[in-house]
C-alpha cells in the first residue's frame, strides 16, 4: 500500500481525492485493497477499502506520534504498521468499558433469540437452472416449475424421480435432499425463504440466483430459546465486542477531526472497518 507525503508532491502534480492529514490514498491503493471487502458491488467494495486504508491511516499517524513506530525518512511515506503495533496502540488508548453480571444478565433478556438454538428444516427441492440476467430461460423454468408441482400435488411420490431428471444440483443424486439445514447454511435468498415455509411442498417454485426451485419441507423443529446460564460465556463474548465496538468508533472519529480527513467520511462504519 502506497502513501503520498503532501509535501513529496512534484509541483503541478494532481493529488488523490482522499488525504488524512499531510497524507493522501492513492486510488491504486484502494484497488489492491478491495480484494479484502467483498460487496455486492464494485462501488461499495471501493468505499469499504477507502474506509479500512484511512482508518489504517489514522492509527498509523497516532502510533508515531505516541512513539509507538517511526516514520520512514525514504520518502516514500509511512511503512505499514504490524498488528502488534495496533494492538498495542489501542490497548494504550482504547476506553472500552467494565461489563457487570446484570449488564450481561439484561443483555440477553434484550435478545433472545440471538442466543436461541436456531430452527432446523429437513429440505428436498429440485434446482431448475436458469442465469439472472437470462429473462427466456427463467421463464422457460419457472413454467416447468409450476407444472412439476402440480404433478406432486397429485403423486407426491415422483419427487426423487423429478429431481433426478430435472434437477441442476448435485443433491439429484440422494432425490433432491439437502438433509436438515439451519439459517445461513444455503443462498442467502433461497434461505430468508425456507425459514418461513411451513411442513409440505411449496405452491409455487422459489427464485434464486441460480434459477428456481421447486421445494419441500420433510420436517420443521422450531428453535428455542437458551437459559442465560447455558449461554453466559456467549452473552459476554457479544456484549464485549459491541462495547469494543463502540468504544472504537467514538476513537476513530475523535482522531478523524484532529488529525482531518478529506474525501471520505467514516461515519457509522468507522469501527467496522478496522473490525473486519
Amino acid at each position: 500500500m502506497q502513501m503520498i507525503d503532501i509535501e513529496q508532491l512534484p509541483g503541478g502534480a494532481s493529488p488523490p481525492l482522499i488525504r488524512v492529514g499531510k497524507t493522501f490514498i492513492e486510488e491504486a491503493s484502494v484497488a489492491q485493497e478491495m480484494q479484502y471487502h467483498p460487496a455486492d458491488s464494485a462501488g461499495t467494495a471501493q468505499l469499504k477499502a477507502a474506509r479500512a486504508l484511512v482508518v489504517r491511516e489514522l492509527l498509523t499517524q497516532r502510533a508515531i506520534e505516541l512513539g509507538l513506530m517511526e516514520k520512514e525518512t525514504n520518502g516514500s511515506g509511512v511503512e505499514d504498521e504490524s498488528d502488534a503495533v495496533i494492538a498495542e496502540l489501542l490497548e494504550q488508548e482504547l476506553d472500552v468499558p467494565s461489563l457487570s453480571e446484570e449488564d450481561c444478565r439484561r443483555f440477553h433478556a434484550s435478545y433472545p433469540a440471538r442466543f436461541s438454538e436456531p430452527s432446523q428444516i429437513s429440505v428436498r427441492h429440485i434446482l431448475l437452472a436458469a442465469a439472472p440476467d437470462d429473462a427466456r430461460a427463467r421463464d422457460a423454468q419457472y413454467r416447468l416449475g409450476e407444472s412439476l408441482i402440480k404433478e406432486l400435488q397429485s403423486i407426491p411420490e415422483r419427487f426423487d424421480e423429478f429431481a433426478q431428471r430435472h434437477s441442476a444440483c448435485p443433491s439429484k443424486e440422494m432425490g433432491g435432499d439437502l438433509g436438515w439445514l439451519v439459517p445461513g447454511q444455503t443462498v442467502g435468498e433461497l434461505d430468508r425463504a425456507l425459514q418461513h415455509l411451513p411442513e409440505g411442498l411449496h405452491e409455487r417454485p422459489l427464485a434464486s440466483r441460480y434459477g428456481w426451485h421447486v421445494v419441500l419441507i420433510d420436517k420443521r423443529i422450531e428453535g428455542r430459546e437458551l437459559p442465560y446460564e447455558q449461554v453466559a460465556d456467549r452473552v459476554r463474548h457479544s456484549l464485549q465486542e459491541q462495547a469494543t465496538r463502540r468504544a472504537l468508533r467514538h476513537y476513530l472519529l475523535a482522531l478523524e477531526s484532529e488529525i482531518g480527513v478529506e474525501g471520505i467520511v467514516l461515519d457509522d462504519d468507522a469501527g467496522g472497518s478496522l473490525m473486519q
